[in-house]
C-alpha cells in the first residue's frame, strides 16, 4: 500500500487589527488600504504598493463568492487563503509584508490544511467560512 498522499496547505497573511465585519484578523490587502486611505503611505511606498497591487488585479481572480448564502445579498464572511503551490502570489505577498512592516505593522502567516468551507476555488486561492477550529 502506498503513503497517503498529504492534504494541501494553505496561506493567510494577517496583521493584529480585526475586520469590523467579520471579527477576523484584517489581510494584507485590506491593511495597506487602510494606510492608504488615511494618508500614512509616503509617495515611493504609495507607488510600491500600487505596483504589486496592479499585479494582483491582473495575476489574481477575484472571488465569486464570499458568503455562505446564496442569496443575492448575504454577507460576505469568506476568508482567502493562497495555495502553498502559489509561488509568485506569495512572493508578491512578501512584498506587501515589507512594506507594512517598515510602517511598524507586524505581519503573520497562518498556515493549516483546513481552511474551512470552500466557497471559491481557482488555481491559487480559495476563499472559505472557517470551521470553529481554523486558525484565523
Amino acid at each position: 500500500m502506498g503513503a497517503k498522499p498529504s492534504a494541501p496547505t494553505y496561506l493567510r497573511f494577517v496583521v493584529a487589527d480585526r475586520d469590523p465585519d467579520s471579527g477576523r484578523r484584517t489581510g494584507l490587502f485590506q491593511a495597506l488600504d487602510g494606510l492608504r486611505r488615511r494618508g500614512v503611505l509616503d509617495p515611493v511606498s504609495d507607488g510600491e504598493y500600487e505596483v504589486v497591487r496592479q499585479w494582483f488585479n491582473a495575476h489574481l481572480a477575484r472571488p465569486e463568492r464570499l458568503s455562505p448564502s446564496r442569496r443575492h445579498h448575504g454577507k460576505p464572511q469568506a476568508i482567502s487563503w493562497f495555495k502553498s503551490a502559489a509561488a509568485a502570489h506569495i512572493g508578491k505577498m512578501r512584498e506587501f509584508e515589507q512594506l507594512l512592516e517598515r510602517h511598524g505593522i507586524a505581519v503573520e502567516v497562518i498556515r493549516t490544511e483546513r481552511p474551512g468551507y470552500i466557497l471559491y476555488e481557482d488555481e491559487f486561492q480559495v476563499a472559505a467560512y472557517p470551521f470553529a477550529d481554523t486558525p484565523t
